[in-house]
């Protein structure tokens, strides 16, 4: 019987188109990535073409046709692999997964939950290519006479591969200046140079990280001081030092985001604790209360309590700077006569926890080992939150006064699973999981504050102290916002994604009496100096980019660490400016004013991270370090 006789590299042929067309169809599919106009649409299409092609490309180097087979196979099978994992992480971060999180391997047993929860069967879709070139091989008769391409062959492959990589980088460039310069989204990478070179870029990017410590200097500080100097709100004087001497209680909401407060689901409230709260006579509350925290979540919040400094755009920063210098709350606390300590029912060295707090300065770590954790009060992240705050507090009976406990809760976390026992309310009825069970892991959130509060004024520590009090990041991300349309009955445009990042913020101080809800627009930069100021220490002469929430020249303007801000006019999310009231589109010259100055603080609080630059500056004095290059040492400016 005749044979056709196909071309020699048909299987090359065949490999490119197929992960070129699995990965366009992923990024429709299985990405939230906004396409406004034909141009963008036309770049996602060819953006992974460049790249696929010069590394499929190798293979007209063999001259086997059996290697160049096995070879393509293990490239179709590395592709679909980067494809598959960010298909996964996109599930619960809605972000794409960055270099520094592959070695935080210390975390991977922790987040079993979360990523079995994000994996289903029908993700062998996202091998298609492999299996496709594996039939191909099996199928496609083998040429007769096999031997390498030939060398003019090989040059004008590659020099097509080249060509079309700049021809991408222009009309990316054309649709989005200076996109690899000063962009801080990654969707923006991802949509304009393909996912294959997106990762190619952030080696770049964080290999560049790396050098900068070494070649940073006191001087670089300079600049950024006077930033801060010249923008920093001068402290209210009217509510410094009202909590002065008192004990330092600051819980982390997992989770928590504002829409569920004063609210109900089904007829049922969901927050009726918090709810009560908000309107207590010694309670300020703030609605307008941003997270800005990155792929680090709830250690990014941490990092934005303790510095008053924007996390790390692409890793976390816990993992990454853990051996920086840094002016942490805590430190400027220990140094006034505080005993500090965080206390959180996990393991010591998720997100690289027992690390980072040295560096931070606080004095105790009590993780899942100081905890007793009984029959029926363990939940899949740890220790449920009603029996961590009993035992919390009967630790902080146990402290030294005054001091600066940071508790941070576990039982409201993805995929937000409780035992029957554990549910006050019911479920929701939408086509999330997630969201249905959302709404009762934050009632029993609720209910363990409450338990909070009995159990301090049991001990006797409740009227000698301050709570504060805030939700540390999304718990609902951008992949539920169909379920999250039908609750809130409204279409989930990016002016109302950038809205459901709002989290609760609380500062309760018993006695206080004059107690309100302070509708200003503000974010968890600001957590540092506002505390600092109401326990009396002055941080004015302090680096960082947050503002004391209490004072009359605070400015509402609260930038997200992707590059999203929000002013008490408008809202700025996916290349658009909103009427922050209405929700309608503005004029994008309401908005250009605050653009530069938001690349601009994001710059700034990443030079001073990856130059570890607070090693050049002396907290006594206030004072700049620069180098002495004579003698070699450090000496004030």
């Amino acid at each position: 019987m005749f044979k056709k006789e196909w071309p020699k590299h048909s299987i090359l042929a065949i490999a490119i188109v197929a992960t070129w067309l699995l990965t366009y169809i992923v990024y429709k599919t299985a990405f939230s990535i906004t396409i406004d106009n034909a141009l963008q649409e036309f770049i996602l299409f060819i953006n992974p073409l460049s790249l696929v092609l010069f590394l499929y490309g190798a293979a007209l180097f063999f001259k086997s046709e059996k290697a160049k087979n096995r070879y393509l196979l293990v490239m179709t099978l590395l592709t679909s692999g980067i494809l598959y994992a960010n298909v996964a992480f996109y599930r619960f971060f809605s972000d794409f997964i960055t270099l520094p999180l592959l070695f935080q391997t210390q975390n991977f047993g922790d987040l079993k939950a979360s990523a079995a929860a994000s994996i289903f069967w029908t993700d062998i879709f996202y091998f298609t290519d492999f299996l496709i070139v594996l039939l191909a091989i099996k199928i496609l008769p083998t040429v007769k006479i096999s031997e390498k391409a030939s060398s003019v062959q090989r040059k004008a492959y590659f020099i097509l591969s080249a060509a079309l990589m700049f021809f991408n980088l222009g009309l990316a460039e054309a649709e989005r200046p200076q996109l690899l310069t000063r962009s801080f989204d990654r969707e923006m990478l991802v949509k304009n140079i393909g996912m294959y070179n997106y990762h190619l870029y952030d080696v770049y990017v964080q290999s560049k990280s790396q050098a900068q410590r070494a070649l940073a200097n006191g001087s670089e500080l300079v600049e950024v001081t006077n930033y801060v100097s010249s923008t920093q709100a001068e402290p209210s004087e009217e509510m410094k030092g009202i909590a002065e001497g008192r004990n330092l209680i600051v819980v982390t909401l997992e989770s928590l985001q504002t829409f569920v407060m004063n609210n109900e689901m089904n007829g049922q409230t969901i927050t009726p604790f918090l709810n009560e709260l908000s309107s207590d006579e010694d309670t300020i509350y703030f609605p307008n209360f941003y997270h800005q925290t990155g792929l680090g979540k709830t250690s990014d919040s941490e990092f934005l309590l303790e510095n008053s400094l924007y996390p790390r755009a692409g890793s976390a920063v816990f993992f990454t700077h853990s051996g920086n210098t840094y002016n942490s709350m805590a430190e400027k606390l220990g140094e006034n006569g505080y005993f500090t300590n965080v206390q959180h029912a996990n393991t010591a060295s998720f997100w690289n926890r027992d690390i980072m707090y040295k560096a931070m300065g606080i004095d105790e770590f009590q993780d899942i080992e100081s905890f007793t954790v009984e029959e029926g009060q363990a939940v899949n992240w740890g220790m449920k939150d009603t029996p961590f705050f009993e035992q919390s507090v009967e630790h902080m009976a146990e402290m030294p006064q005054p001091f600066y406990s940071r508790l941070i809760t576990l039982t409201n976390h993805h995929p937000f699973y409780l035992d029957e026992e554990d549910k006050y309310i019911s479920e929701f009825d939408s086509n999330s999981g997630t969201l249905n069970r959302y709404f009762q892991t934050s009632r029993y959130l609720d209910e363990a504050v409450k338990e909070l509060f009995d159990e301090l004024k049991e001990q006797g520590l409740y009227e000698n102290s301050i709570i504060v009090m805030y939700g540390d990041h999304y718990g609902i991300s951008e992949n539920h916002n169909e379920a999250m349309s039908q609750y809130l009955d409204k279409e989930i445009t990016p002016y109302e994604t950038a809205q459901l990042q709002k989290v609760p913020f609380f500062v309760h101080i018993p006695g206080y009496g004059e107690g309100h809800v302070d509708d200003k627009v503000s974010g968890q930069i600001d957590m540092r100096p506002t505390i600092l100021n109401l326990m009396g220490l002055d941080s004015d002469e302090d680096v960082q980019l947050g503002a004391d929430l209490f004072s009359e020249e605070y400015e509402e303007f609260t930038v997200f660490r992707d590059g999203r801000f929000v002013t008490d006019e408008n809202v700025y999310a996916a290349g658009t400016c909103y009427d922050s009231e209405t929700g309608e589109i503005d004029d994008p010259a309401a908005c250009e004013p605050y653009i530069d100055r938001t690349v601009q603080q994001l710059e700034y609080s990443e030079a001073i991270i990856n130059g570890d630059l607070l090693r050049f500056y002396d907290e006594e004095t206030g004072e700049l370090l620069v180098d002495d290059v004579e003698d070699g040492v450090d000496q004030p400016q």
